[in-house]
């Protein structure tokens, strides 16, 4: 569960890559380690599994992140619970976010960094530094655990990090997947060092994401480049200009699903206007592409 130094940690590595053998028993480590440390525990989908186990109707491909049960109501602490939940299945383990407290009746909040050291990147610009906290290495980079005071309200808003931060922040009614999880390209999620905690959020932090963001001008552009997608492909192409850095690959994906599915009706088929709204939104040409393709194959359309 802890992270292998051995391991390379430039992003897109494989760090912490599970032979399928050993796979089964590492959510149950992870877990146990969560509750034992003061961290909520619920079930979440797992990518060796056949089909996806979340809650969900149709999963958006990303395998491994569903939650199996309502997790802001049967989040557990209790050890007994947890060794018969993960009994039953290969299951992840995710942290309830909003359920946990910390010292002097503070919240939990997690930055979610994309690659390794975008966030310490944020604060180096701010001329701030980052503080040393509870890292959990994910497929692409970290989760930073910090506490945060609970007047605060905190939710999943970057703030006024909105464009600047390659990432994501969960607080409030949130999760995030756990130490112990697995990834679908194969990476196992790793405490960085299982004796350091959460530090407490840094105020620069606080203050950046209770700031609103400047939106208008880049909201402008993104009304223009709707008005000009045909009429039934303007919402999702709407959708698509208007995501967040860490979701903008999610969003694309299910939108291309609902362009496949239109398409698929006789109706215009939308491709070619999601890939320009992807790349506008800030990703890759080719990794777009890429989930387009993947979208139009799990409906049985062809791209």
């Amino acid at each position: 569960m802890t992270r292998n130094t051995n391991a390379p940690t430039e992003a897109g590595a494989s760090r912490g890559r599970l032979e399928t053998t050993t796979a089964s028993v590492a959510p149950l480590d992870g877990a146990l380690w969560l509750v034992r440390h003061g961290f909520p525990v619920f079930p979440c989908d797992h990518p060796a599994l056949t089909r996806c186990a979340g809650l969900h109707k149709t999963c958006d491909g990303s395998r491994g992140k569903h939650p199996a049960v309502a997790f802001t109501r049967a989040w557990t602490l209790d050890e007994r619970r947890v060794h018969e939940t993960f009994a039953r299945g290969l299951r992840n383990p995710a942290v309830a976010v909003g359920a946990c407290s910390g010292p002097d009746g503070t919240r939990l909040v997690v930055v979610d960094s994309d690659r390794p050291g975008a966030i310490e990147d944020v604060a180096s610009a701010r001329g701030e530094q980052w503080p040393a906290t509870m890292r959990v290495w994910t497929a692409k980079g970290h989760h930073d655990y910090l506490w945060a005071p609970a007047a605060l309200k905190l939710g999943n808003g970057l703030g006024a990090l909105q464009g600047q931060f390659e990432g994501d922040v969960r607080a409030g009614n949130a999760y995030v997947i756990g130490p112990g999880s697995l990834h679908a390209s194969g990476v196992l999620y790793e405490v960085d060092d299982p004796g350091r905690p959460p530090a407490l959020a840094p105020p620069w932090l606080l203050d950046a994401l209770v700031t609103k963001p400047t939106f208008a001008p880049q909201r402008a552009r993104w009304r223009d480049a709707s008005r000009q997608a045909s009429r039934s492909a303007r919402g999702l192409v709407a959708f698509v200009l208007d995501s967040r850095p860490g979701d903008r690959n999610n969003r694309l994906f299910w939108a291309a699903c609902r362009a496949a599915e239109d398409a698929q009706d006789g109706r215009e088929d939308a491709r070619g206007e999601l890939l320009a709204a992807a790349v506008q939104a800030g990703l890759d040409e080719r990794e777009a592409l890429a989930t387009i393709r993947s979208a139009y194959q799990r409906t049985g359309a062809t791209a």
